[in-house]
């Protein structure tokens, strides 16, 4: 979507970004022990295209470990530090993960109208859709740092039922976490 706006625009726009410390794993302070990587990219690498908007958009492949005992929920959320927003843009919400060690396999994240895996819980993106919206940075605007944060959690989120926004997700981490991990991948389009 985004890739049809001309490069002089995202170069005019460059300097708008919320930044990592806008993300909402600098916002919520327990220790960052979950250990969370992909066998797609490494920490701080390029996104292969196949997993953004250049490509199918599939969501990439997760793995975790290191969650805590008394973790009875785990939510994942991925959000653009870099998008030209106020605040980081929510690529994907997703509840109901087991609560422990384990993983997601590249596509388990749905886009948005398609069914995903019985039990997955998805909460709406920054778009107000249920669903996995792939990396799509503007074109010239430079690389996108994408962070794939990981919450423990010490109950279900009940609240997270629906979008609330962001300020909802900040709450229910600062007042329910147990510990955070993060991994973060980049795209960029010339």
């Amino acid at each position: 979507m985004l890739q049809v706006l001309p490069a002089a625009l995202g170069r005019a726009m460059s300097g708008l970004r919320p930044g990592i410390n806008a993300l909402l794993f600098a916002e919520v302070n327990v220790p960052a022990v979950i250990e969370v990587t992909s066998p797609a990219f490494t920490a701080g690498g390029r996104l292969p295209a196949l997993y953004t908007a250049d490509g199918p958009g599939l969501s990439p492949p997760l793995a975790w470990r290191g969650v805590p005992r008394g973790t009875a929920s785990l939510v994942l959320v991925v959000e653009d530090a870099d998008s030209p927003t106020p605040r980081p843009l929510i690529h994907a919400v997703v509840t109901a993960l087991p609560p422990g060690d384990g993983g997601l396999a590249a596509g388990d994240l749905p886009r948005p109208g398609e069914p995903g895996l019985p039990g997955l819980g998805m909460g709406r993106n920054s778009y107000f859709r249920k669903g996995w919206l792939p990396p799509d940075p503007p074109p010239g605007h430079g690389p996108h740092r994408y962070a794939f944060q990981l919450f423990a959690l010490r109950q279900p989120p009940a609240s997270l039922a629906g979008w609330q926004g962001r300020s909802a997700l900040r709450r229910v981490f600062r007042e329910g976490a147990l510990a955070k991990g993060c991994l973060i991948g980049t795209c960029a389009r010339p």
